[in-house]
């Protein structure tokens, strides 16, 4: 485990990724990514996590119970761990999600946000395919938001 804070992610992020082959770009920005027990049940679709994936389990169980009275298990439990390991970011893709993070004190970056991170740090020379692949696979973004994103990568809609 790097001696960086932990980055914890609820299910969204990993499977969007993982669905475009680009996974990877986690570990690039990241290094080591903990999950909580109800993400991994969550990422059935993921085979086998890389090994810079990590399930962690919580050790203060009554937060999630808490969370999930307005949000998922996988999210509640994410939130959660970031709090309990003092994460740099907590990786959430649904709104509410991310507004209660944020209330809740943490960083909170979603799947398009990666990309974009990815993009700056020369580990993607162009987000344009991603989002389109993202869309093949159900992933919902806004025309507001793709072209914001867009614009922010520097690939003028």
């Amino acid at each position: 485990m790097s001696d960086r804070p932990p980055v914890v992610s609820n299910a969204s992020p990993l499977i969007a990724l993982n669905q475009i082959e680009r996974l990877a770009l986690l570990e690039l920005l990241f290094g080591d990514v903990l999950v909580p027990p109800a993400v991994t049940a969550e990422c059935q679709s993921i085979v086998a996590f890389p090994d810079w994936v990590r399930e962690r389990p919580l050790g203060q169980p009554i937060g999630p119970r808490l969370l999930k009275l307005t949000l998922g298990l996988g999210e509640s439990e994410a939130i959660s761990l970031a709090i309990e390991r003092n994460a740099q970011r907590v990786l959430l893709d649904e709104r509410r999600a991310r507004q209660s993070a944020r209330a809740l004190g943490l960083r909170p970056l979603g799947t398009l946000g990666i990309l974009l991170a990815a993009k700056r740090r020369g580990h993607l020379s162009e987000i344009r395919p991603c989002l389109s692949q993202l869309a093949e696979h159900g992933f919902r973004v806004s025309p507001q938001l793709r072209a914001e994103v867009l614009l922010s990568a520097g690939e003028l809609p």
